[in-house]
C-alpha cells in the first residue's frame, strides 16, 4: 500500500466501530485504506467490507484481499449501492471526514495555498465544477454566503467584494491568483488562518460536502442492522454540529443509542506525530432495535 494518509484515531474508531469476525463493515471514505486496513485485521475469512471514496486514485490503495470491496462513489449513495449488490444491512459503518494528506500535498489537486497551482479542489476528478468556477461565475453575494457559512470569516463581504474586483480585470485561475485578489485583506498576523478559512468554504462548495454528510448520515440507520455501530470523525465545527444532532435527535427518536456522550479527540502524543489531526472529533453510536407498536 502506498503512502497516502496517517489514519486519525485510528485504534479509538476502531475499538468503538466493534468489529465481528463474520461481520459486514462499510468504510465510508477510504482514503489511504488506513481504517480499512484495521477492519480487515479483525475480520475473519467469512468477513465483508465495502470501502466507498469519490476519488478515484485511492483505487491504487486497496489491498489484495477479496474480503475487501472498492466503490467509486460519494458516500451519499451508500443506500443504493448496497441495495444494488444485495447487502440489505451492515454490522458497522465508518467515516473519516475532511481532505487526506495526499490531497493535501498533491499541488495540482489545489486543496493547498503552500503551492502555485489551478483552483481545482474536486475530490472527484470527474466533477464539472472547481474553486475557479466558483470564484468566477458565482454573484458576489453567494460568494460572500459561503465564505461566511462555510469558511466563517467575519468579513466575508469585503472578501467576496475583492473577489469580484479582481476578476473584472482577469479570471481567478490559481492560487496566486486568488491570493493577489485577497491580498490587502489579509491579516498579516494570522495568514494561515484566514487562507484555512477561505479554502475550507470553497472545498465544500466544490464538493457539496455538507448536502453529502446529511445525505450519508440519513442512510446509515436503515442500513445498520440492530446493534451495528456508526462511528464518525470530523474535522470542522460544521461537520461536527450535524453529526452531533443527528445522533441526538436519533436517539430522541429510539433510533440510536450514543455511545460517546462527548466527542474523542486525539492524545496529544497523536497531534505530536501527526499535527493534521488535531481538529479531529469522533462520535459514536449504536442502533436500536426498532420498537413494534
Amino acid at each position: 500500500m502506498v503512502p497516502y494518509h496517517i489514519p486519525v484515531l485510528l485504534r479509538e474508531s476502531i475499538a468503538f466501530l466493534d468489529v465481528k469476525p463474520e461481520g459486514i463493515y462499510l468504510d465510508a471514505t477510504f482514503g489511504g485504506g488506513g481504517h480499512s486496513g484495521a477492519i480487515l485485521e479483525k475480520l475473519g475469512p467469512a468477513g465483508r467490507l465495502l470501502a466507498f471514496d469519490q476519488d478515484a486514485r485511492t483505487k491504487q490503495n486497496v489491498p489484495n484481499d477479496k474480503r475487501i470491496t472498492w466503490i467509486h462513489s460519494n458516500f451519499r449513495f451508500i443506500h443504493q449501492v448496497c441495495k444494488y449488490r444485495n447487502i440489505p444491512t451492515v454490522d458497522g459503518i465508518i467515516a473519516d471526514l475532511g481532505v487526506s494528506w495526499h490531497q493535501f500535498d498533491t499541488p495540482e489537486r489545489g486543496f493547498s495555498f503552500r503551492f502555485d497551482a489551478p483552483l481545482d479542489m474536486r475530490m472527484n476528478a470527474s466533477a464539472k465544477k472547481t474553486a475557479a468556477d466558483v470564484l468566477n461565475e458565482y454573484p458576489q453575494e453567494e460568494l460572500a454566503h459561503l465564505f461566511r457559512m462555510y469558511g466563517g470569516l467575519s468579513h466575508a463581504g469585503a472578501v467576496a467584494g475583492a473577489v469580484v474586483k479582481a476578476r473584472s480585470k482577469a479570471p481567478i485561475h490559481t492560487v496566486n491568483d486568488l491570493r493577489n485578489a485577497l491580498e490587502r485583506l489579509i491579516p498579516r498576523t494570522y495568514e494561515h488562518k484566514f487562507l484555512a478559512k477561505a479554502y475550507q468554504a470553497l472545498r465544500i462548495e466544490v464538493n457539496n460536502e455538507l448536502p453529502a454528510l446529511e445525505g450519508f448520515l440519513n442512510q446509515s440507520i436503515p442500513l445498520l442492522r440492530t446493534g451495528g455501530r456508526l462511528v464518525v470523525i470530523a474535522y470542522h465545527s460544521l461537520e461536527d454540529k450535524m453529526v452531533k444532532h443527528f445522533i441526538r435527535n436519533a436517539a430522541l427518536e429510539g433510533r440510536l443509542e450514543p455511545i460517546t456522550k462527548k466527542p474523542v479527540v486525539p492524545s496529544e502524543e497523536e497531534v505530536s506525530q501527526n499535527t493534521r489531526a488535531r481538529s479531529a472529533k469522533l462520535r459514536a453510536a449504536e442502533k436500536k432495535e426498532a420498537l413494534h407498536a
